[in-house]
């Protein structure tokens, strides 16, 4: 199946208009559309966002029967919706059907005319596959419904290129057939799998990608028989699978890091001593050492290069979703070199602290 990239994502979210200030202003979306009962979006109200070629849709629901608003009950505010680029609609979705998916939503074209179609088919967990077919210079994400609002004159220079990638966990038992479903469904492969273990904390990956190479999916799974573990947590505080982060690609991370940290983003912190011996773990660094201890931005490296990474804080009451930035400095990989580098790092410094003595250092 051709899929061309990522449309947009669809976030389900208790406010709307909350969730809105917070990417506009701290990470720099800026508000180009809303739509609600006066558009036909009946007991909705959504706000259509967009940095550089992202595109995010916040929706609230308005009653307390509305889709949104029980999938917020359910899991708080999440990814609900994962839109996909593709050349015709009706094929795809027919051929999908076909395959064994079930539908949701029937082709339909949007505005009035085959400008936009756009149909839906269940997919994992309580996410679902939006497929969409644009003509000629349409960029309307859901013309007749989504009303394009006027620019406020106050958009950041975006700092943010693209999506990179999204990072789904999912219950023990449920990462092969979670695989299965995009390969079966959309044609994905298997690009990479691995068992990470730190401190008898374990887990298992496997990243999943579409033909074209423009959509990515870690799929992360929970080892039963090591003691719970972040994805454990995600899994109980969400009440079952869900993606638990969006990784956003940028060209300059150092800036980018910068930029939103001066708006108020909150990044997860990193020992100092992560910094020791990091170029003997990945090679020569890209990026000034200094600059990256500063932000507290990590490094990993795989045989095609470099990425440069940092994980910005949930905003979410349940602490469950959060934004990834990534620079790929030719490489392919996830980070996973990371996960035992910090642990291990984590450890030297609350050794160092513990061997002060009290009343010395900070």
């Amino acid at each position: 199946m051709d899929i061309r990239g990522i449309d947009h994502i669809e976030l389900y979210v208790g406010d709307a208009r909350q969730a809105a200030h917070y990417f506009s202003t701290a990470v720099g979306f800026e508000v180009c559309g809303q739509g609600g009962p006066e558009t036909g979006l009946a007991g909705q109200r959504s706000l259509l966002l967009r940095h550089g070629d992202i595109r995010l849709l916040l929706t609230s629901g308005l009653t307390a029967e509305h889709p949104a608003a029980r999938y917020v009950r359910r899991h708080g505010d999440g990814i609900a919706v994962v839109a996909v680029a593709v050349d015709d609609v009706v094929a795809a979705y027919t051929e999908l059907v076909g395959r064994g998916a079930t539908g949701v939503t029937p082709p339909t074209s949007r505005g009035g005319a085959d400008d936009v179609v756009t149909a839906e088919v269940e997919g994992f967990a309580d996410v679902r596959h939006r497929l969409v077919q644009r003509r000629g210079d349409r960029a309307d994400v859901l013309p007749g419904l989504i009303a394009p609002t006027e620019p406020t004159g106050q958009a950041h220079p975006p700092v943010l290129a693209e999506i990179d990638h999204l990072a789904v966990c999912v219950p023990p038992g449920q990462l092969d057939a979670t695989a299965r479903h995009f390969a079966g469904l959309f044609d994905f492969a298997q690009v990479f799998e691995e068992h990470v273990e730190v401190d008898g904390q374990g887990m298992n990956s496997t990243v999943v990608q579409s033909p074209s190479g423009r959509v990515t999916v870690v799929l992360l799974e929970p080892d039963l028989g090591r003691r719970p573990g972040q994805i454990d947590a995600f899994l109980d505080q969400h009440a079952g699978g869900g993606v638990q982060h969006l990784g956003l690609r940028t060209d300059d991370i150092i800036t980018a890091v910068q930029t939103l940290r001066g708006r108020g983003v909150r990044f997860a912190g990193t020992p100092a001593s992560y910094y020791d011996g990091l170029e003997a773990r990945v090679g020569p660094l890209d990026a000034p050492l200094d600059r990256l201890r500063e932000l507290g931005v990590l490094v990993d490296s795989d045989h095609d290069g470099q990425l440069l990474q940092i994980f910005a804080e949930s905003v979410h009451v349940r602490r469950t979703l959060f934004l990834e930035l990534i620079e790929r400095r030719g490489a392919r990989g996830f980070g996973s070199g990371n996960i035992k580098a910090l642990y291990e790092a984590k450890e030297r410094e609350l050794a160092s602290r513990a061997a002060t003595p009290e009343g010395v250092g900070a």
